[in-house]
């Protein structure tokens, strides 16, 4: 056995120490309560239901997100969500609310007000349109990221009244997503390396809802600097 040889299959057999292992991801939804979240942007409602947050809307409300009370900046996220294919939904990452009335970026006649979110939102919608897992531009430059239709995969991997896997994973300037296992968004940016994680109640149209969307099993691990994630 040549010393290349037995080098790599010493590696193969020594076992990761502490420091080498990933940590596993942690809960940001404890199941019972909202501690830890709280609302930012408009009006609709967020409850716990059988282990389940619920979202739901109100006429004349705003996008509505509930929000985590700290920032992330690195991390690989995981949760499952099941929304009415009536309403749009969608988990912002690394985002960030306007402090003051503010025109927005991709068409400076309109106001942003104080206190309405923008960021990176990972996109949750009906089957028929092709963009979920998805990232929308929230409240700021109004564009998609990448471009699913050049993914026929991930273009159909959302599944209409059932429940969906969602996995998110910002490192550096690349955020990628994941719905039910196949890879979706792939996409590299540098406007924010850091903000809150919120789950999007979209506005509806009058005369229309109420609407739910449910999310479960929220879970996030921080990554280490340089950590090769697949």
């Amino acid at each position: 056995m040549n010393t290349l040889l037995r080098l790599a299959l010493l590696l193969a057999l020594t076992p990761l120490t502490a420091a080498d292992k990933p940590t596993a991801l942690k809960p940001l939804f404890d199941g019972k309560t909202l501690a830890g979240w709280t609302v930012k942007g408009g009006t609709s409602t967020y409850h716990v239901e059988d282990g389940a947050i619920v979202g739901r809307t109100v006429e004349g409300s705003k996008n509505t997100f509930l929000c985590t009370t700290r920032d992330y900046a690195d991390f690989e996220f995981e949760c499952e969500v099941r929304c009415d294919p009536r309403l749009n939904s969608g988990i912002q990452i690394r985002s960030h609310t306007y402090a003051k009335a503010t025109p927005q970026p991709s068409q400076p006649k309109k106001q942003r007000e104080s206190g309405e979110v923008y960021g990176y939102q990972c996109e949750i919608t009906t089957a028929a349109k092709g963009v979920s897992g998805n990232f929308w531009d929230e409240g700021r430059w109004t564009k998609w990221h990448d471009d699913l239709a050049q993914k026929p995969g991930a273009a159909t991997a959302f599944k209409d009244g059932e429940w969906n896997h969602y996995r998110i994973v910002a490192q550096g300037d690349r955020i990628r997503s994941w719905v039910n296992g196949v890879p979706c968004a792939d996409f590299r940016d540098a406007l924010d390396a850091t903000g809150f994680i919120g789950l999007q109640v979209h506005s509806i149209a009058k005369g229309t809802g109420p609407f739910e969307v449910r999310w479960k099993n929220i879970r996030l691990r921080e990554l280490k600097a340089g950590e090769v994630v697949q």
